[in-house]
């Protein structure tokens, strides 16, 4: 048997608990990992709630969609992974387990300068944020304004950017602004007069991890709707002609971004309510 922590009823946190469920092992073309860390985040706590369903209502539903452990068993046919590897990746559900099964194409090696609460940690904020890059065309000679700069897409937002050769405005709490500037960004905050503050600024691109007035002030700033993405208000995005992340993970992606980590061109954070909370797996 192994240890998982879910739900069988859908709610708040108080719902989650920690419960034997059975050893699962590694079929043909699939790994298992003995997890070591696993990252929490809003999909999970979408998932707890249940507004995101769970695949059967009244079983025992394991959240968590990304993790990082050591492979401890190898199916048939998987080539270039052994056990005792160190890893890290995503799925959609499982990452809070002692013992979670995989494909190939959902892990890479996590880098040894990775400690293991920022590998746990790293897979949806790096994905999330680049793949915000990449569909608002972030690259050299745009400014591009991102809300929530000190939350852990924020800040992959904002030091993606500026390896884009982006010049990058950071919105957060003032208290929270030495770290956006230590991230490469110009720290602000909201006030009644933001869009007259940041408008001479010029512009041209925006990820919006806040929504509500903050999307209303990014509308007023940047006229081509098309480079403005929102991860915060989905729902209106059809209806503003505004974009939002598609789910283009990939493990090429992870790699790549696990290695700007190694050459410490990417920094995450990991641990604090600010950045990104993380189980840590005994």
């Amino acid at each position: 048997m192994g240890r998982a922590m879910g739900f069988r009823e859908p709610g708040g946190p108080e719902q989650l608990r920690l419960e034997e469920v059975p050893e699962p092992h590694a079929g043909p073309g699939e790994v298992r990992v003995r997890v070591k860390a696993a990252g929490v985040q809003p999909f999970d706590i979408a998932v707890v709630a249940g507004i995101i369903p769970a695949p059967e209502p009244g079983g025992f539903t394991v959240p968590g969609n990304e993790f990082a452990g050591v492979l401890d068993e190898i199916g048939e046919g998987v080539e270039g992974f052994a056990a005792g590897d160190e890893v890290l990746g995503f799925g959609r559900l499982g990452g809070y387990q002692e013992l979670l099964v995989a494909g190939p194409d959902q892990i890479v090696r996590k880098p040894p300068e990775m400690p293991w609460e920022v590998a746990g940690a790293f897979t949806a904020a790096a994905q999330t944020a680049d793949i915000a890059m990449e569909r608002i065309g972030v690259g050299p000679g745009d400014t591009v304004l991102v809300h929530g700069a000190a939350g852990a897409v924020g800040a992959m937002a904002v030091q993606l950017s500026r390896l884009r050769g982006a010049k990058v405005l950071g919105v957060a709490r003032p208290v929270w602004h030495e770290q956006v500037r230590e991230l490469g960004a110009i720290p602000l905050a909201y006030s009644e007069d933001f869009v007259e503050r940041v408008a001479p600024h010029g512009v041209t691109a925006a990820v919006d991890g806040v929504g509500g007035d903050a999307l209303e002030y990014t509308l007023k700033l940047i006229e081509d709707r098309t480079r403005i993405l929102t991860l915060a208000d989905h729902g209106r995005a059809d209806e503003l002609g505004i974009r939002i992340t598609l789910d283009a993970r990939s493990a090429a992606r992870l790699g790549r971004l696990a290695g700007l980590y190694a050459q410490g061109e990417l920094t995450h954070q990991a641990g604090n309510v600010h950045g990104k909370i993380v189980l840590t797996m005994d």
